[in-house]
């Protein structure tokens, strides 16, 4: 089971997350909704949860193959429905820029194998957003 604590470090909307290990992420509203903009918004985490979820796997792929990955940035943007509540995904698009002495068809692989197969983040928001993404080698 996994478990989460959420303590609020305000009177508005700032909370800190906390799991087992004691790491620790903070959340907050904007300030149109009475927020302080002290941390991520949940749905922004969501985002940044996808984008972790596949660099873990997609570094992961890429040790395996012996490729020499220096370093990987991703940028993940996504779109919600609009003037409903909950507005949800409906597209989320992730943008990979792989740095290092990298084959181009074993980082697509990489990246297709996360998203499509391993990362569970992408698996969830699939069920009511397209999922989408590219891949970008830089050497």
């Amino acid at each position: 089971m996994i478990k989460i604590e959420l303590n609020r470090l305000n009177d508005a909307f700032h909370m800190e997350a906390r799991n087992d290990a004691g790491n620790a992420v903070q959340m907050d509203s904007s300030p149109e909704s009475g927020g302080s903009n002290l941390g991520m918004r949940p749905m922004q985490m969501l985002l940044a949860a996808m984008g972790g979820c596949s660099a873990i796997d997609v570094v992961s792929i890429l040790k395996k193959q012996r490729q020499d990955l220096k370093d990987i940035k991703i940028t993940v943007t996504g779109e919600r429905e609009k003037d409903v509540t909950p507005s949800l995904y409906t597209e989320v698009h992730a943008h990979f820029k792989l740095y290092g002495d990298i084959d181009t068809d074993k980082a697509e692989k990489a990246v297709s194998l996360s998203v499509e197969k391993y990362c569970s983040v992408a698996k969830t928001l699939e069920k009511n957003a397209k999922v989408t993404y590219s891949v970008e080698v830089i050497k």
